[in-house]
């Protein structure tokens, strides 16, 4: 494991460890919120474990956190970010690729992100908390979202300068349906956070 990546697990592992001990949850509580294992919460925070994008969506919405409240530490002040600077949380056997930008919290109820497919990357959600929106830019290549399951499915393709707006309180995903890598801007708002 790089030196990035053991990084993220330590700051995974300390906002969980904070999150539960501020709400004075037991692991099984957590677990039961979450729907992720006793063991593999335990395994987070001690950072012997690199949670996926699916785990850790679980606990944010089990937990009705924001996503970015897991993955980053609170820095005040301007700073500059920089992507060779920052650990992806990926999907998709590193296919997709989502880099956190702005933290949700302290007054702010939105979160944004950068997501990079490789040509055929596929990433599907769960449904994150009741009123929860994402609102997406694809600013290159070709992004595929796939919105609802079932008969209520809905496909949008968009290329660079299209974006959508859509409810992330239902299964969504998204798939480069193109030869070329793909890129968008995300923000993620959550209506219930102050």
């Amino acid at each position: 494991m790089d030196n990035i990546q053991q990084d993220m697990n330590i700051v995974i592992a300390e906002n969980l460890r904070e999150l539960r001990a501020a709400r004075g949850m037991s692991l099984g509580e957590v677990s039961e919120l979450t729907g992720v294992s006793k063991s593999m919460l335990g395994q987070i925070e001690r950072g012997e474990s690199s949670p996926t994008i699916s785990t850790l969506w679980k606990i944010a919405t089990g937990l009705q956190v924001s996503f970015t409240s897991l993955i980053e530490r609170s820095l005040p002040g301007t700073r500059i970010l920089r992507e060779n600077e920052m650990q992806p949380l990926t999907n998709d056997g590193d296919r997709f690729r989502l880099y956190p930008i702005v933290q949700a919290g302290q007054g702010r109820p939105f979160e944004m992100l950068d997501l990079v497919l490789d040509p055929g990357a596929l990433s599907a959600s769960r449904p994150h908390a009741d009123g929860t929106e994402e609102m997406v830019l694809v600013y290159e290549g070709e992004i595929e979202f796939r919105l609802g399951e079932g008969k209520s499915l809905e496909c949008y393709t968009l290329g660079p300068g299209e974006a959508l707006h859509y409810r992330a309180d239902q299964c969504h995903a998204y798939h480069n349906p193109g030869t070329e890598t793909a890129r968008a801007a995300m923000v993620i708002h959550y209506p219930g956070m102050q």
